[in-house]
Parts: structure tokens; C-alpha cells; sequence
């Protein structure tokens, strides 16, 4: 069942009567057959119909998260471990950038670090005597701190050498490869997506938002997609973002879905048509759409019935019904009809109150139903 579904407007059931009567008259036999005029029928059914925006709206699949891969130092690339497109594990190797000039400024400076630290030593013994001032004290100990920080920023630069994965996603297109020079940083190496989960976004106007901010309060709304050449159930998942501002552009409201997507069945950047449901009715009366017909008294439904006069006959009772909103082909009637009941669902143009009918299989033939 769908919120804003509009009623077909159909031929009034008499206009269509009186065309039949003058093609009929035209070749001077009648047009309805000996047993009745033929008709398809089915049954009225009680069932529970999910109320849904309509028409669906048109989202777009957006990446869990996206991170794009720079280097924090610069250098050669000497390994690339992983294979563009493939999935790649939270903290799994990606790139090795050359470590040997990393490693030599750190032997470098441990080098310089571990003279200051022996100039230090004797600095404090000789201030401990009170042979040297304050000052030279001073001056000593911070030349030991500075070059302490300055082994320790190379380890840092080292250790970025190595660049990993911030989280568990999925590869894009390299582009650096091994053997570049890359400048950090400024190149952009690659780009990761995490699709597990993944979002679906899309927008819904604005009239809809005390609905969904309301159903939200009270329970999860489920959220399905479907796409174009589909060959997997429709991805199913749940509503877990509502923007804090209305477009006032669109006059719409941002919404994401996230969807569990462990078949990889949604990708970032597709198109989908979403199906955000926001309720259910329960016990709903429910017919196929064609049943509803409209005339000049509004809507109405050609019920079949059995013939009062002669019981192997059936004939037809022209209904009127107030309809609710429609689920795909299906449309709630919430009055005038009863679950069980046979509507006809095609050949109303022929028909008439109280007129005999035939019941048609879906083939043409003649079936041997009785109606209720």
C-alpha cells in the first residue's frame, strides 16, 4: 500500500454498455453469449498491507565510509601488497615506501643524541661541583631534549613507511604504482570505501517527515531497494539517518538507510528505487486494482453472485466501495466489500447490474467457479 496512490480514471461501465449494444446492433446478432457475457474474476482477501511512500523515491548508494590514501613522507615505492578492486582488512599493508633514507636519518641522529646525552653527564657532574654555571647547565640538557624529540620524530617518519588500511573496505584504482616517487602530501594514492555496511541515500519530501519522525519513535522502519536488472532478492535494511534541515530548494528532507549488503549486492554510486514502509495495515481488504471501476456516482465494484432465479446461473451486483491506498497492484477497499467475496477484474465494458455472467479462465475458457 503506497501514500499518495491516485485512482485510475476508467470508461464508466454504462458508456462502454452502450458501445457494446451498437457493435452488436451493427451485425444484427447479439455480442453476449447464450451463457452470459464472459468475465475474469477473483476473490476479495483479508490480509496485512504495508503503507509505503509513493511513488518510491530515487536514492543513491553511499559508502559506509571513504577515505582517500596520501603519504606522510615522501620517497620511492618500493612494494604495492594488495591487488586494486580486491578487500583489504582493517590495519593490512598497503604500501612500502622506501625505508632507507628514514633509516639513515635516524642513525643519524641517534648518533648525535647519544653524544649529547654523554656531554650531558659530564655538564651535570661538573654543576654538581659548582664548575660550571647555570646557564651551560641548561644549554646542555636542552641540546640532549631537542635531539631526544628529533629521534623520536624519525622513528615516527619510519614507521610511516609503511601505509595501512584505516578500516576494513574496498580498493579502488591504484594510482601510484611501485617504482614511483611519490611527493607527501600532495599525491593521492588510492581510495578506500567500506561497504560492509553501506548507505542508501535518498529524499523524501517534506509533508512526509511527522510520519517518519512519529513511526520512528515507536519502532525501526525497514527500508528495501530494488535496481534495474536485479538477480537477487530485493537488499533490505533499516532507516538510521533523518537531516536536520529541510532543502528548501526541493522542499525535501535528506534520509539514509543502511543496508548490511554482505552479498555485495549494492555498490556506491548506483541508482535505486527505494520503498521506505512506515506502517502496516492489519486485516485490510484487498483486491486486485482493475476490480475498481469509476462511474458517474463514483467508484464501484461488479461483484458476482449466484442468480437468485436460476441457481446453476451467476449474475453481477454492481457495488459501490470507498477505496484506501494501493500496494502494487493491489488496492485496499476499506468499505462495501467483505473478504471472500468474487469481483470481476476484466470485461466490466460489457457489463450491466443484474446481468448474467460467464466466469473465464485466464485462457479463454470456461471454468465451473461459484460465486459466493
Amino acid at each position: 500500500m503506497k501514500i499518495g496512490m491516485k485512482t485510475p480514471v476508467l470508461i464508466p461501465a454504462a458508456v462502454g454498455l452502450v458501445v457494446a449494444m451498437l457493435a452488436g446492433g451493427c451485425s444484427g446478432k447479439k455480442n453476449i453469449a447464450p451463457g452470459g457475457a464472459p468475465v475474469l474474476v477473483a476473490k476479495a482477501v483479508e490480509t496485512n498491507v504495508p503503507v509505503q511512500i509513493d511513488p518510491p523515491p530515487v536514492g543513491h548508494v553511499a559508502a559506509f565510509s571513504s577515505v582517500t590514501i596520501h603519504s606522510q613522507i615522501g620517497g620511492l615505492i618500493s612494494a604495492v601488497h594488495f591487488k586494486e578492486g580486491s578487500e583489504v582488512k582493517s590495519n593490512a599493508l598497503l604500501f612500502t615506501i622506501d625505508p632507507r633514507p628514514a633509516l639513515a636519518v635516524l642513525a643519524r641522529d641517534q648518533a648525535q643524541l647519544t653524544n649529547a646525552e654523554i656531554q650531558f653527564a659530564r655538564e651535570q657532574k661538573l654543576f654538581d661541583q659548582k664548575l660550571v654555571s647555570q646557564d651551560e647547565f641548561d644549554t646542555s640538557k636542552s641540546a640532549k631534549d631537542t635531539l631526544a624529540a628529533t629521534v623520536r620524530s624519525d622513528e615516527l617518519n619510519l614507521s610511516f613507511c609503511e601505509i595501512r588500511a584505516p578500516f576494513d573496505g574496498t580498493t579502488g584504482s591504484l594510482l601510484l604504482h611501485e617504482g614511483d616517487v611519490v611527493k607527501a602530501p600532495d599525491d593521492t594514492l588510492l581510495t578506500i570505501n567500506q561497504i560492509h555496511p553501506i548507505y542508501v541515500e535518498f529524499a523524501v519530501p517534506e509533508q512526509f517527515l511527522p510520519e517518519i519522525q512519529k513511526q520512528m519513535r515507536e519502532k525501526t522502519l525497514k527500508v528495501s531497494v530494488t535496481y534495474q536488472n536485479m538477480t537477487v532478492p530485493p537488499p533490505q535494511g533499516e532507516l538510521t539517518f533523518v537531516d536536520n534541515a529541510v532543502d528548501m530548494t526541493t522542499g525535501t528532507i535528506l534520509l539514509k538507510a543502511t543496508f548490511p549488503n554482505e552479498d555485495n549486492s549494492l555498490w556506491p554510486g548506483q541508482f535505486v528505487n527505494v520503498t521506505l514502509t512506515l506502517s502496516e495495515l492489519t486485516n485490510a481488504v484487498v483486491v486486485p486494482s482493475q476490480a475498481v471501476q469509476v462511474g458517474q456516482n463514483g467508484q464501484f465494484i461488479y461483484v458476482v453472485k449466484p442468480d437468485p432465479t436460476n441457481t446453476a446461473s451467476q449474475i453481477v451486483e454492481n457495488r459501490p466501495v470507498k477505496t484506501g491506498i494501493a500496494f502494487g497492484n493491489e488496492m485496499v477497499v476499506q468499505s462495501g466489500l467483505k473478504a471472500g467475496e468474487t469481483v470481476v477484474t476484466d470485461g466490466q465494458l460489457r457489463l450491466a447490474p443484474k446481468m448474467k455472467v460467464t466466469v473465464k479462465s485466464s485462457d479463454g475458457s470456461a471454468t465451473n467457479s461459484t460465486a459466493n
